[in-house]
């Protein structure tokens, strides 16, 4: 299993993220990772289905899920949708953390769900509009959603298997930071390892026990993300893209595009500049 560590960056005029799926077209799959931020898939056409913990939560119109701070996540999205996300900072929540300085939401359907898809709605139909004032008035439906979330959906018992494993995921998101933040390095495990002052065995252990995956799958899946955008938006060749993302070879870049995306960075490119022609 490949999970990642993904790092979200609100909006330049935002205290969060909105925005419509990646995954609108269908055909998408995006595989089990985590983050910090608190996370809301609305969807209002189409089906997505949610996997959080090994359990499926297949949504409908209508419905929405909430993904909590560290929960390891995947989406398939075999059909076109029409899904909008909101990610939001865990601080925003700061005010509300249990005595375990941490905030939980609950998956289940509540009497508010149909007002929390109604805000999310405008406020993703305002911020796309952008006239006059329009801050304003997504952020005062951001806070009026905040309020929902907070007495409604927040849970205020926390199973200790979760509270452990979400701790575990906080140390090694500090260690998936770093790896983000220099992938285009040598990331050796023992320098990795050395930076944080833990043991190769330990740093490896980590990976395999909260993360349920490799260090070096990780890592190759952070210089993936790279490739891909260098792959849509230059005309490097595939040898330069490998050596800006951090493989070693084109040869690398290649194996692990084809596992993922089932096609050569090659075919891939042409693909998607043949989509864009239509």
């Amino acid at each position: 299993m490949n999970f990642s560590h993904e790092l979200i960056t609100p909006n330049n005029d935002l205290s969060f993220k909105i925005f419509e799926f990646e995954g609108r077209d269908g055909h998408y799959y995006r595989e089990k990772h985590w983050h910090r931020s608190i996370e809301i898939f609305a969807l209002f056409e189409g089906s997505l289905c949610f996997y959080i913990n090994d359990r499926a939560y297949p949504l409908k119109p209508g419905e929405f899920m909430l993904v909590n701070s560290h929960e390891i996540h995947s989406i398939a999205s075999p059909e076109p949708n029409h899904t909008i996300v909101l990610q939001m900072p865990l601080t925003t929540f700061a005010n509300y953390y249990t005595d375990d300085k941490f905030i939980y939401f609950s998956h289940s359907a509540k009497l508010q769900d149909e007002k929390v898809m109604a805000l999310i709605r405008d406020m993703y139909e305002t911020y796309q509009e952008k006239t006059l004032g329009y801050e304003l008035k997504v952020q005062s439906d951001f806070y009026m959603l905040i309020y929902l979330l907070v007495t409604k959906y927040r849970k205020t018992e926390v199973n200790r298997e979760e509270l452990q494993r979400s701790r575990g995921l906080f140390r090694l998101s500090a260690v998936t930071s770093y790896m983000k933040e220099n992938y285009m390095k040598d990331l050796s495990l023992e320098s990795v390892a050395e930076v944080f002052g833990y043991s190769p065995t330990y740093l490896s252990r980590m990976f395999q026990k909260y993360a349920q995956t490799k260090y070096k799958t990780y890592l190759n899946q952070i210089r993936l993300e790279h490739a891909y955008i260098d792959l849509m938006n230059s005309d490097m060749t595939i040898g330069e893209i490998a050596m800006r993302s951090g493989f070693p070879n084109s040869n690398a870049l290649t194996k692990e595009f084809k596992a993922r995306y089932g096609l050569l960075p090659s075919e891939f490119r042409k693909k998607e500049k043949d989509k864009n022609l239509i």
